[in-house]
C-alpha cells in the first residue's frame, strides 16, 4: 500500500456506499465492509479481491485499528445501531479514530453522536452529501460537514478519493442542516421542473429541444441537465427514491419548526411526494414529480 494509505473501515454498502468504498479501496486504502446483508459485502469484497479488502460480520469488528470510519445508512436509527452499544462501531475505535457518517440524517442525532465520540476521545464528523448515485459512482460527491476542525482535517485527504468538494460548515449538526437546505432547494427545482415540461408538451412543444435551448439559459440547473430529457421520456429510475425524498423532507419541515422556519413550497412538495407514493411509486426516483402532472 502507498505511504498515504489508512485503514478505513465502511458501514452500509447501498446504492451510494458501495460505490464510495470502492474509491477508498482504488485509492490505496485498507477497506473493511460491513452490510447488514452479509452477501452484499462478499460481493463488494469479491469485486474488489485485487484491492486491499475484508469482510467484518459487526460495525465493531469494522472499526478495530482503523483510522477512519465511514457510514452511509439509512436513518437515525440505523445510524444508532451503526455507532452504539456492544456492537457499535465505537465500542471499538482506538482513541484519535474519527467516525464520518454520510447519512442524510437529522441534526439532534449528530449532536448526540458528536457529544458521545467527544467523551469517547474519537472523533464524529455528520458529512451528508449530494450528486446522487452517480456522484457515488463517478466519485465527485459534494460533501458538507459538521463537526471539530482537527476530525474534518484528518478525514478530508481520505474522503477525497469518492468527492469534489468536502467542506466544513460549522460545529456537530452543520452538515446535517446544510443538506435540509440543499434538499429544499432541489424539490423546488424538480417541482419546477416538472411543471415546465408537462406545460411545454400539452401545448405541444418538442421538449428535447426546448431543454436544450433553455439548459444555455438563466433556467439552467443540475435538475435540467441530468433529469430534464429523461422527465420527457418517462425514464425514472435514478437511484434517489420518492421514499428517501419524503424522509428528507420529513427532516426539513420537523427542523423547521424547531427554528420558526416556515417552508409552505417545501411542505406541499411533500404532499406531492406522498401522492407518487400512492401511485405506486415509492421506488421512483425523484424527478417522478412529472408523472402526477401527466
Amino acid at each position: 500500500m502507498p505511504e498515504s494509505s489508512r485503514r478505513v473501515a465502511f458501514l452500509g454498502l447501498g446504492v451510494m456506499g458501495g460505490p464510495m468504498a470502492g474509491h477508498l479501496a482504488k485509492a490505496g486504502h485498507h477497506v473493511t465492509v460491513f452490510n447488514r446483508t452479509q452477501t452484499k459485502s462478499s460481493h463488494w469484497a469479491e469485486e474488489h479481491r485485487e484491492l486491499h479488502v475484508g469482510v467484518a460480520c459487526s460495525p465493531a469488528i469494522a472499526a478495530e485499528n482503523a483510522d477512519l470510519v465511514f457510514a452511509c445508512v439509512g436513518n437515525d436509527q440505523d445510524l444508532r445501531n451503526a455507532t452504539l452499544g456492544a456492537d457499535g462501531a465505537f465500542a471499538a475505535m482506538k482513541k484519535g479514530a474519527v467516525f464520518i457518517d454520510h447519512t442524510t440524517a437529522s441534526a439532534e442525532i449528530a449532536r448526540e453522536l458528536g457529544a458521545a465520540a467527544d467523551q469517547k476521545g474519537i472523533g464524529f464528523l455528520d458529512a451528508p452529501v449530494s450528486g446522487g448515485q452517480a456522484g457515488a459512482v463517478n466519485g465527485t460527491l459534494t460533501v458538507m460537514v459538521g463537526g471539530h476542525l482537527a476530525h474534518f482535517e484528518q478525514a478530508r485527504p481520505v474522503a477525497m478519493a469518492f468527492s469534489k468538494a468536502f467542506t466544513r460548515v460549522g460545529p456537530h449538526g452543520s452538515g446535517q442542516l446544510a443538506k435540509m437546505v440543499n434538499q429544499i432547494c432541489v424539490a423546488g427545482v424538480v417541482q419546477s421542473l416538472a411543471e415546465g415540461i408537462a406545460f411545454g408538451q400539452k401545448a405541444g412543444l418538442d421538449m428535447k429541444l426546448v431543454l436544450e435551448i433553455i439548459s444555455k439559459g438563466a433556467a439552467q440547473s443540475w435538475q435540467m441537465e441530468n433529469r430534464g430529457q429523461t422527465m420527457v421520456e418517462g425514464q425514472f429510475d435514478f437511484g434517489f427514491t420518492v421514499d428517501w425524498m419524503r424522509k428528507d423532507l420529513g427532516l426539513c419541515l420537523e427542523e423547521a419548526k424547531k427554528h420558526g422556519a416556515v417552508l409552505p413550497t417545501t411542505a406541499l412538495i411533500d404532499q406531492f411526494y406522498g401522492d407518487l407514493q400512492r401511485m405506486g411509486g415509492q421506488r421512483w426516483d425523484t424527478s417522478s414529480l412529472i408523472k402526477r402532472l401527466r
